[in-house]
């Protein structure tokens, strides 16, 4: 997928330079109604964008993407071993789809997050929080039923 992206930059960091390059930590930019990053850490350029779709990140990623985030995120604890998960893989797709102006959808491996099941007691999978209150849902669900819980939460939170 290509997307092609005007940006506008301000610079949210003092930079230095070095003899042969020059670093900053965040540059941030307006890309129309979604919003971006771009992250400098150890000379290693990352730009994140959001355009909806299901991200998967890695447990060390949860801080900075989840609980960091500018807007909801809906993050969905999944095994490959998992059948529910697979199950309802199609409708989470196209909610992430339909829903990408309002929330971030991740999700997140049960086997290589112990850390992370220990602290949001997943004990069923597949498992969705969103990060607001009485938000955790367990087992499998179909789109309607998904679509009803997302829009109950999406209630309870602002959207910028």
């Amino acid at each position: 997928m290509t997307h092609s992206i005007s940006t506008t930059c301000s610079f949210t960091s003092s930079f230095r330079s070095s003899s042969s390059f020059l670093t900053c930590n965040t540059l941030s930019f307006s890309t129309g109604n979604r919003g971006g990053k771009i992250v400098v850490r150890n000379n290693c350029l990352k730009l994140r964008i959001r355009c909806g779709g299901i991200t998967e990140i890695k447990e060390d990623q949860f801080c900075d993407v989840v609980l960091k985030s500018d807007c909801p995120v809906l993050v969905e604890f999944v095994a490959t071993w998992c059948g529910p998960c697979r199950l309802i893989g199609p409708a989470k797709e196209s909610l992430a789809e339909e829903y990408k102006e309002k929330i971030i959808v991740v999700k997140i491996d049960h086997d290589s997050s112990p850390k992370l099941i220990e602290e949001y007691k997943v004990y069923g999978l597949p498992t969705l929080i969103l990060e607001v209150p009485d938000s955790k849902r367990e087992g499998a669900i179909t789109k309607a039923k998904l679509k009803d819980y997302l829009d109950g939460l999406l209630k309870t939170v602002e959207i910028a």
